[in-house]
């Protein structure tokens, strides 16, 4: 499983909040079948394929110009380990006290 992080900054816009633009792009992976969860700073996803990952980030990048952002700057890591198997829980899981 591929682990991504990805975060859209809307730029030119008529208000400093960007609850709405984030919200859109949001929307957007989730109609792509993938289950989004949002912190603070961003938002994680998990994809078997790279090139649903890079779908991803592409949709969500256009989604904030499609809101009527002038400039969008969007950021994607991507964690991929072909190693062993992981994913969001089990990287929680190995660095909780209580594991």
């Amino acid at each position: 499983m591929i682990i991504a992080e990805i975060s859209v900054v809307p730029l030119g816009t008529k208000t400093p909040s960007v609850g709405s633009y984030v919200r859109k792009a949001v929307d957007k992976l989730r109609k792509m079948g993938l289950k989004p969860e949002l912190t603070a700073m961003g938002t994680v996803f998990e994809a078997e394929d790279i090139e649903v990952i890079l779908k991803a980030y592409k949709a969500v990048h256009e989604s904030v110009f499609k809101e009527g952002a002038c400039r969008v700057i969007t950021t994607l890591r991507i964690d991929e380990r072909r190693d062993k198997e992981g994913s969001i829980r089990q990287k929680i899981k190995s660095i909780s006290p209580d594991r």
